[in-house]
């Protein structure tokens, strides 16, 4: 989405000042948290934490990532959604999108009466939402015009949005204000990155390091403009033009994405405007970055401790929609470990068949995933992933491996 030039700082502000706006909790915390430790939370996870992070029993031995599942975002998002339910316990409540990539959450949302914004064609139908009523925005926030539109017609918004997520709109409203093009390092159609694009006056989404070497070499030596506009149809702001429109840039990111790659992306085109304009001149050509998750950095990091272990299998726990689960399968991945992402315990059909979703490709089935005699495996999970959902894994696990 692409917006005419607006000041959204300023909008944000007086959006803050609304009495239809709500960014806090309402009083229920404590209830919030209550519930939340019932559905969500797991003994057997806290007794494997205090074990230094290890369980054995029988031929198997777990070794659980030390930083995983729920981070604070989350569990701010899903409490504000439940303190919501119990302060307006007779309007209707809608959520602009998945409040979190977990089908759990989701589904106990739906139980509590939430409805969910139809998607007709691949678009929200916002006009199923009716002045008074209460709309939740999600974790990953909601674009500037979804939000202008509930605005317009007397919604009361409840604003869950991670505020790293809005820390990334607050460097795009930088680029913005110093008529800078932002690329942002992420999934085009995540709902995230639609919510930060829309707070660009241009941007341009890079995917990968290999499409952000492809825009490198576009912007130092030049290239074929239609091969450029097609290959990034889907991921540019209207009427981009790539021999316009990549002279000052400035490099945001889904705060979800591969923190490694995102850093590299981000010293790739500031060594490409430094060789383009001079050293000298870098600062008029390229805006730096820090908008990278500290909950995604530290799950990151944790992989890469579980992963300098001698494993047989990995197994990685969460939404298969969700892109930071999706990064953590594809660390393990690029060590060559067998792994296995799934979103729960019913995945794990039977010793010798596991259904589960390799990268970027649909979910499949196995056989024969599960290794004989002693077994060391990996366990860890997405943000989006409660701890109960972790615990039924391990027990399924230990249930087939032991039987």
């Amino acid at each position: 989405m692409q917006t005419s030039y607006i000041d959204t700082q300023s909008w944000r502000r007086d959006l803050q000042k609304s009495e239809l706006y709500h960014r806090r909790g309402f009083g229920h915390g404590e209830e919030a948290e209550a519930i939340m430790a019932t559905e969500y939370q797991s003994s057997l996870i806290q007794q494997i934490r205090s074990q230094n992070y290890i369980l054995t029993e029988g031929r198997v031995t777990i070794h659980l990532a030390e930083s995983f599942g729920f981070c604070w975002g989350v569990e701010r998002a899903v409490a504000m959604a439940y303190e919501t339910r119990n302060q307006f316990p007779t309007q209707k409540l809608w959520i602009t999108n998945e409040i979190i990539h977990n089908p759990l959450v989701n589904d106990r949302l739906r139980e509590m009466g939430v409805h969910f914004i139809p998607v007709v064609e691949g678009v929200k139908d916002f006009g199923v939402v009716q002045e008074g009523e209460v709309v939740i925005l999600p974790a990953f926030g909601a674009s500037y015009q979804e939000i202008s539109y509930l605005q317009s017609i007397g919604a009361t918004i409840v604003d869950t949005t991670c505020p790293w997520v809005s820390k990334v709109w607050n460097r795009v409203e930088k680029h913005k204000k110093a008529d800078f093009t932002s690329i942002i390092h992420g999934k085009y159609n995540h709902e995230e990155t639609v919510a930060t694009s829309s707070y660009a006056k241009r941007y341009l989404v890079v995917l990968n390091m290999a499409e952000a070497e492809y825009v490198a070499n576009y912007i130092l030596q030049g290239g074929d403009r239609a091969e450029f506009l097609d290959k990034f149809a889907k991921a540019i702001s209207p009427g981009f033009d790539p021999d316009r429109d990549l002279v000052q840039i400035g490099v945001a990111n889904q705060t979800t994405m591969l923190k490694s790659e995102t850093e590299a992306i981000g010293k790739l085109f500031e060594r490409t405007m430094m060789q383009k304009y001079g050293v000298e001149n870098l600062d008029s050509h390229f805006l730096a970055f820090n908008t990278i998750c500290d909950a995604t950095q530290e799950r990151q990091d944790a992989m890469i401790e579980l992963l300098e272990k001698d494993l047989d299998l990995l197994i990685v726990i969460g939404g298969f929609n969700s892109s930071n689960t999706t990064h953590l399968q594809e660390m393990a991945k690029k060590k060559g470990l067998a792994s296995f992402h799934i979103d729960g315990a019913d995945r794990l059909i039977s010793r010798s068949e596991i259904e589960h979703k390799p990268l970027q490709r649909n979910v499949d089935r196995s056989m024969g995933w599960l290794p004989s005699g002693e077994i060391k495996v990996g366990v860890t999970s997405g943000a989006s992933t409660p701890d109960r959902v972790v615990e039924e894994v391990i027990l399924r696990f230990l249930q087939l491996a032991n039987s």
